[in-house]
């Protein structure tokens, strides 16, 4: 449901709300908040509130550190595991210079600037999907992370060797709970390893979505005394975790089009997509793609189309979890932009099994950054990259 600043302003009163989360993001797509009483709302919507912007790395200097958080009333979500007697809500906000107008580093503005665009320039909406894979781990005595799995079992094995189960479910309940719905999860192959997938929704929804999804997760773990690991290789000879991004078009006829731009535009966008050295050790293994070519149903291909009696959709499967949804949306939907309005074509698919090391090097394809240092030099020098990000 989507609330206006009234609404949200009735069902303070109505409900017994006391505080209000005001949530952010870092440009790296790290949440942070700050935290209000119920009855400063009023003046949030209206005048901001704000916060030192020369605290969060790479934002201001600190002598332009004034900004200023507005919220976003559509946004409202309870958080259902603080007490019903004096509840807690959480609403994304806005970056605002103090003369009101959008702040340049905002990611979200970023991502609704992008979504805004492919509309008014090309006349198609976009929506995006996410799936996500994460590792449990126990802690230790001193309630530390490990690297032991709390589990043993395998990909969509079933409980008593599953025990991820019960989390799993109660993450979903949780995200039900605050007005997001999952489509399914279950067992992934590594011990520990998990997977939760989301229906597709527009850009920022689902920007918001998942970076919500992986605070539950880690919530919910440390309630069960266990540690959630959302990093690309963990284990260094078990299955890496990805985040896995679909994306469908209104216009299913520009599908070609988006997938030419993507793979145009793949490398450059690698460094956002793949943001840490820990990212490149799970590249090119099984189930993490390396070689930029697209396939239908191809799981080796770094793009895939799969066959599927739904809505056509587009897979991105290099990504991984440490990635900020909303610029590495805004980057895809300006890749997307530029395949539609250039009428990029893509090559042929591919059906090779690229996994096979003998394969992929004869297949003449080019591979995506083998590391972060690389990916950072062909982002830096990049006109597309610079154009959308300065």
């Amino acid at each position: 449901m989507l609330y206006t600043e009234e609404e949200v302003l009735d069902y303070v009163k109505e409900e017994d709300v006391k505080f209000v989360r005001l949530a952010y993001f870092d440009l790296s797509g790290k949440q942070k908040n700050a935290t209000i009483m119920a009855s400063e709302l009023p003046r949030a919507f209206e005048n901001g509130i704000a916060f030192d912007a020369s605290a969060i790395p790479d934002f201001e200097e600190p002598n332009k550190a004034d900004l200023f958080l507005y919220p976003d009333a559509s946004t409202l979500s309870v958080l259902p595991w603080r007490p019903s007697a004096g509840k807690v809500i959480r609403l994304f906000c806005d970056i605002k210079n103090p003369d009101g107008t959008p702040y340049k580093k905002d990611c979200r503005h970023l991502l609704k600037t992008a979504t805004a665009k492919i509309k008014a320039e090309c006349g198609v909406d976009l929506q995006f999907g996410t799936e996500f894979e994460f590792y449990l781990f126990k802690l230790n005595e001193n309630g530390e992370a490990t690297k032991i799995p709390f589990d043993n079992a395998g990909y969509m094995d079933i409980a008593p060797e599953d025990k991820g189960e019960n989390i799993r479910r109660n993450i979903c309940f949780t995200l039900e709970q605050m007005g997001i719905t999952p489509e399914a999860s279950h067992h992934e192959e590594g011990p520990g390893q998990n997977e939760v997938d989301f229906r597709y929704s527009d850009p920022l929804t689902a920007a918001d979505n998942a970076s919500t999804f992986k605070w539950i997760v880690r919530t919910k773990a440390a309630e069960s005394g266990l540690y959630a690991d959302f990093s690309p290789k963990p284990i260094q000879e078990k299955p890496g975790s990805g985040m896995h991004i679909n994306i469908s078009c209104s216009d299913s006829s520009k599908n070609e089009n988006i997938l030419a731009g993507i793979l145009k535009h793949i490398e450059e966008i690698t460094y956002y997509l793949n943001p840490t050295e820990n990212s490149y050790n799970r590249l090119g293994e099984a189930k993490a793609p390396k070689y930029i070519c697209w396939g239908k149903a191809n799981r080796s291909a770094l793009l895939r189309v799969p066959v599927s009696k739904e809505k056509a959709r587009i897979e991105i499967r290099s990504s991984d979890s440490g990635c900020n949804p909303y610029i590495a949306f805004t980057l895809l939907i300006h890749a997307a932009i530029d395949g539609i309005k250039n009428n990029l074509k893509p090559c042929e698919p591919s059906d090779l099994n690229l996994f096979d090391p003998q394969v992929a090097k004869n297949s003449g394809y080019k591979p995506i950054p083998d590391t972060l240092d690389e990916a950072k030099y062909i982002a830096e020098k990049s006109e597309f990259i610079g154009e959308i990000l300065g």
